[in-house]
């Protein structure tokens, strides 16, 4: 993101008087596990290292169930989303990656409270690499005295069939699976899943603001009253429209499931931007931000740059991502 991206969107957080200032065709089937992968995790406690070896996948969904003849693993390092890797590409249903990543500054008092999330694409030749699946593995469940090995079942990215997306996307929630909900000590990373459509003909963005995950009030022993605000920017960043969630007061994995329509004509869809923010209302008159992200022209990362795109690709279909809340 540039310097005047990252401008613009300041001067629209900071209005809101904060605290203290896929693939080109759609799936056909839909499945309900995406395989498995094999990691080893060895901890140097003295060099402050976190070593991740992605051994294989197995048990990868063919292509006519949404799989992929071609794969690749990408790691990522939680919470701070800063370090990141991925394997070389490798062919059919039990890849052999054999790759080993290092993560740096992983002090002693902090490795508690940080994870790896691991994601499956699928990269076909002539099409968007595409995610197959994901799980998340916190440290805090290691034994940082030895490597230990771990199978770990991959979740879809969503659960949505081809009848009523709207009626399907509503039923979404987080994964059951042990590795996926493993939570994060001191309560995990904040993130929210939303829904992404845009029909060109009617020039309509829709978003399905769905589920929350870990949301956390620092100052008070309660899960916080939260809403969801979207807010519409054009290329100049100007707020073009704006709407906003009802509350959902005290609980830290809130369901929304509530839907939001924009008009946006097609030749301005490259040029806008989508802010989505989360606040934690704590009087009539005083509010926080818990987090945020953006995606769109003035996108704030990777994974909401390929969410955007991916629905751009997906001709009406809904698309739906989890994406981590950044800090205000």
């Amino acid at each position: 993101m540039s310097v005047g991206s990252v401008e613009n969107l300041s001067h629209i957080l900071e209005r809101e008087h904060l605290f203290d200032v896929s693939d080109l065709h759609a799936e056909p089937t839909l499945i309900s596990r995406c395989g498995t992968l094999e990691v080893t995790l060895a901890y140097d406690v003295k060099g402050r290292r976190m070593s991740v070896t992605v051994h294989h996948a197995r048990d990868i969904p063919s292509k006519d169930r949404g799989g992929a003849s071609q794969t690749q693993v990408r790691v990522l390092l939680l919470p701070t989303k800063k370090q990141k890797y991925k394997t070389k590409i490798r062919g059919g249903d039990n890849p052999e990656f054999s790759e080993t990543f290092v993560f740096i500054k992983v002090n002693p008092e902090d490795v508690a409270t940080m994870g790896v999330r691991l994601r499956l694409y699928g990269c076909e030749r002539m099409r968007r690499q595409r995610m197959i699946g994901e799980s998340l593995l916190s440290f805090a469940q290691l034994d940082l005295d030895q490597p230990t090995t771990h199978v770990i079942h991959l979740e879809p990215r969503c659960n949505i069939g081809h009848g009523d997306s709207k009626s399907d996307v509503t039923s979404l929630s987080r994964s059951d699976s042990t590795s996926s909900t493993q939570s994060m000590q001191h309560g995990g990373v904040p993130e929210l899943m939303i829904g992404l459509s845009y029909n060109g003909t009617t020039g309509r963005l829709q978003v399905d603001v769905i589920k929350g995950s870990h949301f956390r009030n620092m100052a008070m022993q309660r899960a916080p009253d939260t809403y969801v605000k979207l807010s519409l920017m054009g290329s100049g960043g100007a707020e073009m429209t704006r709407s906003k969630t009802s509350i959902r007061r005290g609980q830290p994995n809130p369901l929304y499931k509530e839907t939001f329509m924009f008009q946006v004509a097609l030749f301005q869809l490259p040029d806008v931007t989508l802010m989505v923010s989360v606040y934690n209302k704590r009087s009539m008159k005083r509010k926080e931000m818990i987090g945020w992200y953006s995606l769109g022209a003035n996108n704030s990362g990777e994974e909401e740059l390929s969410h955007w795109d991916d629905m751009r690709a997906s001709k009406g279909e809904l698309v739906c991502r989890w994406h981590i809340l950044l800090e205000s």
